[in-house]
């Protein structure tokens, strides 16, 4: 049995990605039953990493690696994205660099496991879960070393820091990352305001980007973006944008 046991092992850690976690669950389902599980703890193949959770022994687990395994191995959607997609694709110059919380966003229905949580993570997680684009749209696949996680496009990433502003993310903040996305793709803009169901983020990102005189947004068809009716106050005692009937932090008007 202890043969058979460690070939099997040897051959599913073959394929293993240095730096990502095991789930005792999608073990499972490759056919290493409990009683088999707690064998190689025991003989020390594997050590725990939190409640259903195990890792190699001596690899260094970052929230990369613990990403890539909710991604691969669960059926959960969950994806980096707002500024750490942002930041993770090259802008932070355009952003915060220091104390940086990482910017978890899945489905209304999606829960992070306990092993993930209760981790020492360097960083602040925030959790976001909301339904206010598709979960599967316009994603964008990231490599860090050998790893690979799933992230939000730049154009999807910033819709999502204004679905956060103003009280989660401060909206001088999202101005002055939208003024430095030059290159933003039109055709992927038009399918995320098209399928957004968050007037606020629609109106305060087609103002922004108008205000920034992006090149690419004379591409993006404004006529088939549902952009509601009624006043949105998004600021108390800011300046109000009649075009896009919105009031804004005074000094991005004056801007």
């Amino acid at each position: 049995m202890t043969t058979n046991s460690n070939k099997k092992l040897m051959n599913l850690l073959s394929n293993h990605v240095p730096g990502t976690v095991l789930l005792a669950s999608w073990l499972e389902k490759k056919g290493f039953s409990r009683e088999l599980q707690k064998y190689y703890l025991k003989s020390g193949w594997l050590q725990s990493y939190g409640v259903g959770a195990l890792k190699r022994p001596n690899e260094n687990v970052q929230w990369t690696g613990a990403l890539n395994s909710l991604q691969s191995q669960t059926g959960l959607s969950v994806h980096a994205g707002g500024l750490t997609s942002i930041s993770l694709q090259g802008f932070s110059h355009y952003a915060r660099i220091k104390n940086e919380p990482l910017y978890l966003f899945s489905p209304k229905y999606g829960n992070l496991p306990m092993w993930f949580l209760s981790q020492e993570w360097s960083t602040q997680i925030i959790h976001v879960k909301t339904k206010f684009l598709p979960s599967d749209l316009a994603m964008y696949d990231f490599s860090r070393d050998v790893i690979k996680i799933e992230i939000s496009s730049l154009e999807r990433a910033i819709l999502e820091c204004l679905y956060l502003t103003p009280n989660r993310f401060d909206m001088m903040e999202c101005f002055q990352i939208l003024e430095g996305l030059v290159n933003l793709r039109p055709k992927i803009l038009q399918e995320l305001l098209e399928n957004c169901n968050s007037i606020k983020v629609k109106r305060l990102f087609l103002y922004m980007a108008s205000k920034a005189n992006h090149q690419w947004l004379d591409f993006v068809d404004q006529s088939n973006i549902d952009l509601g009716t009624g006043d949105r106050v998004i600021t108390k005692g800011g300046a109000y944008i009649s075009q896009f009937k919105i009031s804004v932090p005074k000094e991005i008007a004056e801007k």
